[in-house]
């Protein structure tokens, strides 16, 4: 099984690849938030889809 250790700390991105998953997440009730938290993290996911969009749009108008 050492194999499948490599393939898993391959795909593992810590921290960075933890934030995109709970920005994407619905806030937990318990956790202390405010208006500068939630504003940060809606500004946060708007500019993940744009980018997204823009980065699906370039391959498919670089490549088709």
């Amino acid at each position: 099984m050492p194999d499948n250790n490599k393939v898993k700390s391959f795909f593992n991105m810590g921290d960075f690849g933890n934030y995109f998953v709970r920005v994407f997440q619905k806030p937990d009730p318990n956790q202390k938030s405010n208006i500068n938290l939630r504003m940060m993290h809606g500004i946060n996911k708007i500019s993940i889809v744009v980018f997204l969009l823009a980065l699906i749009f370039w391959i498919v108008k670089r490549f088709i």
